[in-house]
Parts: structure tokens; C-alpha cells; sequence
């Protein structure tokens, strides 16, 4: 029997191209998850495992929805041929389980890890050179504009905070913090 499995690393994104791919291959059944590659305890593999037989063929769209890095990707197939599994991939073929076959997947595997590692580096160097910025604020943007919050301020000088909070829509939570970080800027 013909299994495919699909996962896609964030809520956000979404599996309709690797189900579709999967269903062309003739996967009878699909399994499918949203679920990062960086955990090996991925709850849908878990039970697609558990349903896998002698002669099934399990099929992947790339080699990455599997593993992110090498060590885990061997681990996982070599346990697929340990128990008579064929393993599938879209984009690269059938992988055999013999030694050009296993050469193949860990020079496959290598590549892939890299490649994840070099967008890791490049987001890291792009987060340090925006750090260099005055401006620069990790993390989800501000709700309320600099002037909105300076005018909220400026309105705690002869109101309350519930008043204000009132007034402006920011609430005494956000006012007490701009208010602090307003007064570090300034005696520092």
C-alpha cells in the first residue's frame, strides 16, 4: 500500500500542493500535519509509523518534509528499510536500500541540512545588522504610533490613567511601560 505523508512547519502555511502531488502519486492514504521538522516526536509520523507493513511504500513530496538534519533523516529511513518500507520522494526518486542508495540519501540529507543552516546564519546576520538601527524593536510591532503614545503621555499630566485610557484606547499596562522607558531615555 501506498502511504504519503505531508507536513508543513507552521499553522500558517499550508498542504494543499504536497496533497495533491501525493494523491497524483496514488497514495491511498495521507497523512498530514503541521508541525515543525525540528522535533522528531511529530504526533501524525508517529502514528503513520505505527501503521506502515513489510512491502509498503511511504511517500515524502521532498526529502525534507521527513527531517531537517541529516542524523535525524538517516535515523528515520534506515529504520523504514529495517523494517521493509520503500521510501518515495517526489523530487528525487525511490530510495533503495542499498549502499549507492544510502550514499545517495546522506549526501541528500547533508545538502538539505545546510541549506537550512545557511537560511538560519543569513537570518541571523539580517537580525544583527538591523539591531545596528536606533529604531530597531525585536519582537511584534507596536500597536500605537510614537505620537499617539507621546499625546497619551502628555494627557497623564492633567487626567488619570483610566481617564486616558478612556480617551486614547492604550491601556494603563502600556502607558506605565512607555512612561518608564520615556524617563530611562531621558536620565540615561
Amino acid at each position: 500500500m501506498k502511504y504519503g505523508y505531508a507536513r508543513v512547519s507552521t499553522m500558517a502555511q499550508d498542504l494543499t500542493v504536497q496533497n495533491e502531488e501525493l494523491k497524483r502519486e496514488g497514495c491511498e492514504v495521507i497523512y498530514e500535519e503541521k508541525f515543525t521538522g525540528t522535533k522528531t516526536d511529530r504526533p501524525q509520523f508517529r502514528k503513520l509509523l505505527g501503521v506502515l507493513q513489510v512491502g509498503d511504500t511511504l511517500v515524502v513530496t521532498k526529502l525534507d518534509r521527513l527531517a531537517r538534519n541529516t542524523k535525524e533523516g538517516i535515523q528515520v529511513i534506515e529504520y523504514l528499510f529495517g523494517i521493509g518500507i520503500k521510501v518515495h520522494v517526489l523530487n528525487v526518486g525511490l530510495l533503495e536500500n542499498t549502499t549507492m542508495g544510502r550514499f545517495f540519501l546522506q549526501t541528500l540529507f547533508a545538502v538539505a541540512e545546510m541549506e537550512r543552516n545557511l537560511i538560519v546564519e543569513r537570518t541571523q546576520e539580517g537580525k544583527a545588522l538591523a539591531r545596528m538601527k536606533d529604531d530597531f524593536r525585536e519582537g511584534r510591532p507596536r500597536k500605537h504610533t510614537k505620537k499617539q503614545v507621546e499625546h497619551a503621555l502628555k494627557l497623564l499630566e492633567t487626567h488619570t490613567y483610566k481617564e486616558v485610557e478612556a480617551m486614547t484606547g492604550i491601556t494603563k499596562r502600556t502607558l506605565i511601560r512607555r512612561k518608564n522607558e520615556h524617563y530611562l531615555k531621558i536620565n540615561l
